[in-house]
């Protein structure tokens, strides 16, 4: 009886050690954890952010990963518990490799970055660093513009694919040589 308490004991500990912790960002396993948005593998550490959440209103949280803070935002601003104040975002710091809040970071624009929404994070505020509310705008703006941009080369590609099977019907035609037609 007393072994078997020990035993339960150890296994209780292990398992609890096991756990995720309830906040804070979870270990990355760098070039295997995959965006959750775009799906590309997290590579670069220097932009790299996590959103912990809450799904459903359930009381143990869920952590996913982004390869960039603009996979982050775009896929957080779709969900309906965005507003969640449970919910924490992480942005690596891009100088130190650090996770830090990114609601409370400076974003230096210009940067490239992994989905090329130029924007790095840091800790200290820097001269013409943006806020969180300015990154998101910031963020929201180009996705439109990459949006627009794609729909435009989405219209071009199909009239090109219509071309071409305009042309293709056409000398299909041409080369069809007449039945031959005994005397």
């Amino acid at each position: 009886m007393r072994i078997e308490s020990i035993l339960l004991g150890v296994c209780l500990f292990l398992v609890g050690c096991s756990v995720d912790p309830e906040n804070g960002p979870r270990e990355v396993k760098w070039d295997r954890d995959t965006c959750e948005r775009c799906r590309m593998v997290l590579s670069d550490r220097n932009f790299a952010a996590q959103i912990r959440y809450f799904p459903d209103h359930s009381a143990r949280s869920k952590v996913v990963m982004f390869d960039d803070i603009g996979c982050a935002i775009l896929w957080l601003d779709e969900k309906p518990w965005k507003d969640d104040p449970r919910s924490e975002i992480w942005v690596v710091d891009h100088r130190t490799g650090t996770w830090i809040d990114a609601r409370r970071a400076t974003y230096l624009t210009g940067v490239l970055t992994p989905m090329e929404y130029g924007l790095a994070a840091q800790l200290s505020p820097a001269a013409g660093g943006l806020t969180f509310a300015q990154a998101k705008q910031q963020v929201v703006e180009i996705e439109r513009r990459f949006s627009e941009h794609g729909l435009h080369l989405i219209y071009k590609f199909k009239e090109q694919a219509r071309q071409r099977e305009a042309e293709h019907k056409a000398r299909e035609e041409e080369q069809q040589l007449p039945p031959i037609i005994p005397d």
